[in-house]
């Protein structure tokens, strides 16, 4: 699911605060890992099926040249059955990280203690403020 103009606020029962740089021992990293480093590093490039996609590749190692080869149908492949929203992301569930969606779908993340975030968290409502969604909560109540 993608979102715009939309930002995924931190869950109600997220233990963190403020962002926290996300880690891994694993040799394999996980999907929370990788959505961290593709997003930092490049703010308001991927939309959210993009995102998935780049995840998938580099979760699965494949290489880049097959990638790209093959694109279309791995694309294929990966959508052919259906992805939680980053609003199930470890994320915004765990480490701390606001999810923006801009009004072109493209994402970007706000450790909970910027001043974009708490801008959008005090002026909810206001006109040309994202609506606003919390994440999924880690544990049922």
């Amino acid at each position: 699911m993608s979102y715009k103009d939309t930002l995924i606020l931190i869950s109600e029962d997220c233990p963190a605060e403020a962002g926290i740089v996300p880690q891994s021992a694993k040799e394999t990293k996980p999907a929370h890992v990788i959505q961290y480093e593709l997003l930092s590093a490049n703010p308001y490039r991927f939309t959210h099926e993009e995102l998935l996609f780049e995840v998938h590749v580099r979760h699965k190692g494949i290489p880049e040249d097959k990638a790209a080869a093959d694109r279309r149908l791995i694309w294929d492949e990966l959508f052919g059955k259906s992805h939680p929203c980053l609003r199930a992301s470890m994320l915004p569930k765990k480490f701390g990280w606001g999810v923006h969606y801009d009004a072109e779908g493209r994402i970007a993340l706000y450790g909970a203690e910027s001043p974009e975030y708490q801008n959008w968290l005090e002026n909810e409502g206001k006109e040309g403020n994202p609506k606003l969604l919390r994440a999924m909560r880690n544990k049922r109540k």
